[in-house]
């Protein structure tokens, strides 16, 4: 097997297993909704953790055998292959719009990254490696405090897989300035970067944990996987001095791209907005109250109800001539003295009324006249 073919099946596994994790921490997600961040106590968690960095490996080894440009757009595939899996394996089928959204994001990614030229080996000094974590740091916990004040739950997993990304993304900036240096200084010296590489990574983890609480999983899982590289691009663009290809055409269309993917991430963002509303809408009218009748309008009648919880008008006209003794014997007269009937008159009501009148009438048939 050749080093681009073995590198192309490396970067469709790596995608598959991307793709798993994310199910299953979509899946922690909905049964432990106590503990959004770090669910230590569930199994599956651990699983997912693991499915992540054979992700994560799979991913590293493949850009050794094969070229950046190839590499990172069919990491990209992780969506479209997150969508399947999720409805075989645990049924969770997407419906159109989240698979236009996904297919959108999918394209544009594509594109972006497909159009980057990488540039010469270059790495980043101790002062440019503190001054990105600073930032990184900061922006991480900007986007964490604004996710915490939004109301919408969408609106917040969207929020905290952005965060996740952008640590993923500085993430593979450090490793590939770990790789760079690695050959050339001592070891002791990148031990900030090996430790900075360590929190982004668990920060990056327990964020999009958290994106998948209350948000399923197409939309967390979109912005995660454009967040991520395109981060990492454009610290590429502004500190290694990669660009894109073919010039000036190569940057518009790189830009198409980029909308197209944003147009992909708008749309799973507002198809999941769509579905919280209707959850809450269909759960707001499952526990609202009967809704009571209101007064009839002025000068009109209500109609008559006649309700009898014993015998129907016959047996009432009966029971009248039954209270005069005149058809009934001593012995049938004990036999029904014992009996107590009550009915409900609501009867029409002349003239304006602000309330129902209702005539509650008892009936006691006696022993004797």
């Amino acid at each position: 097997m050749s080093a681009f073919a073995l590198s192309v099946l490396l970067s469709l596994v790596s995608a598959v297993a991307y793709a798993a994790g994310a199910i299953l921490q979509e899946r922690v997600a909905a049964d432990t909704p106590a503990r959004p961040y770090a669910p230590l106590h569930h199994g599956v968690w651990w699983a997912a953790v693991g499915l992540n960095g054979v992700g994560a490996l799979l991913h590293v080894v493949a850009l050794a055998y094969g070229p950046l440009s190839l590499v990172q757009p069919l990491g990209a595939l992780t969506i479209v292959f997150a969508l399947p899996m999720a409805a075989l394996f645990v049924g969770r089928k997407a419906g159109h719009t989240a698979w236009r959204g996904a297919l959108m994001a999918t394209v544009g990614l594509a594109g972006l990254l497909a159009l980057t030229e990488g540039s010469d080996s270059h790495s980043l000094d101790g002062g440019q490696r503190l001054m990105l974590a600073l930032v990184t740091f900061g922006a991480v916990a900007v986007v964490f405090v604004a996710a915490q004040v939004v109301n919408r739950p969408a609106v917040r997993s969207v929020l905290l897989a952005a965060a996740a990304g952008v640590a993923f993304g500085i993430a593979s900036v450090f490793t590939k300035t770990v790789a760079e240096d690695w050959r050339s200084t001592a070891a002791g010296v990148q031990v900030p970067s090996l430790a900075a590489i360590a929190v982004l990574a668990a920060a990056g983890l327990l964020l999009s944990q958290a994106s998948y609480r209350g948000a399923g999983l197409a939309a967390p899982l979109a912005v995660v996987t454009v967040i991520n590289p395109v981060v990492a691009a454009a610290v590429g663009i502004t500190l290694f001095g990669e660009g894109f290809r073919y010039g000036v055409t190569g940057t518009v269309l790189a830009l198409g791209s980029g909308v197209v993917a944003a147009g992909g991430l708008i749309l799973l963002t507002t198809d999941r907005i769509g579905a919280s509303r209707g959850s809450a809408s269909r759960s707001s009218s499952e526990d609202r109250p009967p809704r009571a009748v209101g007064p009839p309008p002025d000068g009109a009648t209500s109609p008559a109800v006649r309700t009898e919880t014993r015998q129907d008008r016959a047996g009432s006209e009966r029971d009248a001539s039954d209270l005069d003794g005149s058809e009934l014997d001593g012995s049938e007269l004990d036999a029904v003295g014992a009996q107590e009937r009550q009915g409900v008159d609501v009867a029409s009501v002349a003239g304006p009324r602000t309330h129902l009148e209702v005539e509650m009438r008892s009936r006691h048939v006696a022993s004797g006249s």
